[in-house]
Parts: structure tokens; C-alpha cells; sequence
């Protein structure tokens, strides 16, 4: 076995060839995982619940012929706490469900457990997938937030703790905590991957979430998930040849810092030949941030029906978003909807030539303290629209602390869009 590999920081498309090629062992990279929590874990806080080592590996040892000949060779995986899972409980940042205990596994976890993953724990979320923050800290800077509500997914993934985990997305809950953490964030499109065994918010808004180390790890995931042939190809990344620019600007307050990596990430595509385009949006997009809030409060107070009625056990922000979906008359959620619709068949309509936008994917880098997640204005519209999102690190602040820029697709042009994210960030990488 080749001892020089530093197991933690490898991808899971790495770890799977490093296999096959017999230069590791899944024994090696489960204790690799088990080490890295072992010594973060007490300051990160991205676990709510997980195996022990012991019961881990026996797992393993009792399945492994089954899991040695299956894709994920029997790698961990995390999940986030309100997607159900047989062997553990799912209680959703929230004492209302303390101990419930799922009868069967979301359709996300069992087929990745199909293929081979192994679930190491349950990651931290805030209540609801809304905004009360959990227990997890940043890993890149342990004083600001992870952001919210993917926190533990994301923390666990940047801080190399798992190769691979599961969030979820109504607002900002994948891109914002990737975006703090330093982390790659994937957010489908609209009804690309199925819900069952998830906690529902807002089922017009509500999507799933993958986090991982690298654009490939995305594409393979994504692929078991659609129950699609899967395979790990190192080769297929792409530059796009236009790219429009959405500036942050135009959906709401951000940092100078901010400006400065959404100019550089512009100077270094012209430098690769790349066509950008500046939209020019006016008020369109930022209005869609208010538009998002209605189509969320109308829905949370719909399918929050059953935790309304425990009140007191509520966080103020989110009795108060279930109060506005409750005062709010059905035209106006309507016409949310519609706005949504008009925008995102406008946006795509402004240049024939772009093949992804390029914008920021939080107002600038992680805020400090541990008692709000930060704000999620700059992925509202695109969740809005329905469109498929994926964070791509790389860029910081002048103390290296991260800072995200999203890669915004066309709906149902995912795989586009992670060929696009991949070359984007091997560009970066290069800086």
C-alpha cells in the first residue's frame, strides 16, 4: 500500500481508483475518516449522531465481499438530519422529533447504500432546514458560522472528515454553508432527484443537496442517484465558451471582498478566451428574492402543519415565516409562481451564446459568531427559477478565509453545467 497518499484529502472518484489500483485499502480510508473526526469532531460539531469505529468496520467486515465488488466499495457517507435513515434517528434540528426513528430509508439514502456506501452518521441541520442555527462550527475558521442549513454536510466534507454527503436546499442550505466552508455544493434542477424520506418545506422550492471534494464526485453521484450508468472519468471537463455574469449587485447587499472575486474570477475566463457578458437585469432579479419569500412562507405553513400546533417549541424566525404564509391570500403566492416562471424563460432569452452564469454564491465570506447562519439572498432567485446551482471554491479573502462563486445552469442541463464547473475549477485551482 502506497503510505505517502494523504487519504483524507483525496475526492471520492480518487479514493475508488486508488482501490482499484491496490495503492489503499477501504479499511485504510475508513480509518483515515475516523481519525480526521476523532480529531475535529469535538470543535467542528458536524455529527448529530454516528457509528463508532467498531461498529463501522464490523459492518464492513460482515458485507465486505458484497461491498469490495460494489462502486462505493463500502466508503462513508453522511447525511443530513431530516433525510430519513432505517438505522439511525431523524429528528430535524428540532425537539419536537427527538427520537423518531424512520421505518425505512429515503429513497437518496438506499440507493446510494445500493451502490455501496456505507452511512457513517447523521449530519447537523438547523430546525426545519430553516434558519436556527446547530451545534456545527466552520472547520475554515472555527469562529464564524457554517451557514445554514446543510451546516454539518458541509463542514463534514470541507474539513475531510467524509467523501461524500447529502443536503438539502429550499433557499441558500447547500450553496451558503459550501460557500463558507470552502466546499463543492450541488443543488439539481427542479424535481431532477426524487424527495421521498425528506423532510418537506416548501415543495416548490425543495431540493436535494450532494457535497463532495471534487466536480467528479458530483457526476458520480448524481448518476447512482438517477439510476443511471455510472462510471469515473477523469477526463470530461470542459471550459465553457461564454459565460454570462450575474454581479452580485444585482440581487442584493454584498462585501467588497465579494466584488473583488466575482472580477477576478471574470479577468481569469477572458484570459482563457472565454466570451463574458454582463446582465444588465435592473431590478428583475433582486425582485425575485421577495418573490421566493412568498412562494417559502405559503408552503412552510402548509407542510409545518403538525409542528404549528407545538408552538412553543419553535424558533422565533421560523414562527414567524409560518405567521406571513399564513396572513398571505393565494393570488399573491400565484403570482410568485408566475414570476418565477416569466423570469427564468427571460434570463435564458437575454444571450443565445452563454452556457452558464457565473455570480456570487453568498454576500461575502462566512459572517462570525454562532448565533445566525448568514444571509441567503444570493441563491433566492436561482432557487426560485428552479435551476440547477453548483458552488465552486477556490477564490478567499486576503486571510484566505473562502469565498464562493455559483455556477448557475440551464433547467435540465445539470450534466452541462458539472463539465462547465469542472474546468471552471480546475482554473481557479491554477491561481
Amino acid at each position: 500500500m502506497n503510505t505517502t497518499i494523504n487519504l483524507n484529502e483525496m475526492g471520492l472518484c480518487q479514493m475508488l481508483r486508488a482501490i482499484d489500483a491496490g495503492d489503499c485499502t477501504t479499511e485504510a480510508i475508513i480509518h483515515a475518516c475516523f481519525d480526521r473526526i476523532d480529531a475535529r469532531e469535538p470543535n467542528v460539531g458536524a455529527w448529530q449522531v454516528k457509528r463508532s469505529r467498531e461498529a463501522y468496520l464490523t459492518y464492513y467486515q460482515a458485507n465486505k465481499a458484497t461491498l469490495d465488488a460494489s462502486l462505493l466499495k463500502g466508503l462513508p457517507l453522511g447525511v443530513k438530519d431530516i433525510i430519513d435513515t432505517v438505522e439511525m434517528p431523524t429528528e430535524m434540528g428540532s425537539p419536537i422529533h427527538q427520537g423518531r426513528q424512520p421505518i425505512e430509508d429515503a429513497s437518496c439514502v438506499a440507493q446510494l447504500r445500493a451502490a455501496g456506501a456505507i452511512v457513517l452518521g447523521k449530519t447537523v441541520t438547523t430546525e426545519f432546514a430553516y434558519f436556527k442555527p446547530g451545534k456545527t462550527k466552520n472547520p475554515a475558521d472555527l469562529q464564524r458560522t457554517p451557514g445554514g442549513s446543510s451546516s454539518g454536510s458541509a463542514a463534514a466534507i470541507a474539513d475531510n472528515m467524509v467523501p461524500m454527503a447529502l443536503g438539502s436546499q429550499t433557499a441558500a442550505s447547500v450553496i451558503r454553508p459550501a460557500a463558507y466552508c470552502g466546499a463543492i455544493g450541488y443543488v439539481g434542477s427542479r424535481g431532477e432527484f426524487s424527495l421521498r424520506g425528506g423532510q418537506p418545506l416548501a415543495q416548490s422550492l425543495d431540493s436535494l443537496g450532494l457535497f463532495a471534494r471534487q466536480v467528479e464526485d458530483i457526476q458520480l453521484l448524481r448518476s447512482i442517484l438517477l439510476r443511471q450508468p455510472a462510471s469515473i472519468d477523469p477526463t470530461n471537463a470542459q471550459l465553457p465558451t461564454c459565460v454570462l455574469v450575474c454581479h452580485g449587485e444585482s440581487v442584493g447587499d454584498l462585501s467588497s471582498a465579494m466584488q473583488t472575486a466575482t472580477v477576478k474570477a471574470i479577468s481569469l475566463l477572458q484570459a482563457k478566451g472565454i466570451k463574458v457578458i454582463e446582465l444588465e437585469a435592473g431590478d428583475r432579479i433582486r425582485e425575485m428574492v421577495n418573490h421566493h419569500i412568498n412562494i417559502m412562507a405559503w408552503e412552510v405553513c402548509r407542510n409545518l402543519v403538525i409542528e404549528s400546533f407545538h408552538a412553543d417549541q419553535l424558533s422565533a424566525p421560523l414562527a414567524a415565516l409560518i405567521e406571513q404564509g399564513l396572513s398571505m391570500d393565494r393570488a399573491s403566492y400565484v403570482a410568485s409562481l408566475d414570476a418565477a416562471d416569466a423570469c427564468r424563460d427571460w434570463l435564458w432569452s437575454y444571450s443565445d451564446e452563454a452556457e452558464v452564469i457565473l455570480t456570487p454564491a453568498s454576500p461575502g465570506i462566512a459572517p462570525l459568531g454562532h448565533d445566525a447562519t448568514g444571509a441567503p439572498h444570493m441563491s433566492r432567485p436561482w432557487q426560485a427559477m428552479g435551476l440547477p446551482v453548483i458552488n465552486v471554491p477556490g477564490m478567499t479573502d486576503e486571510n484566505a478565509v473562502p469565498l464562493g462563486l455559483q455556477l448557475v445552469g440551464k433547467q435540465r442541463q445539470d450534466d452541462d453545467l458539472l463539465h462547465y464547473a469542472r474546468g471552471i475549477m480546475t482554473l481557479f485551482a491554477q491561481e
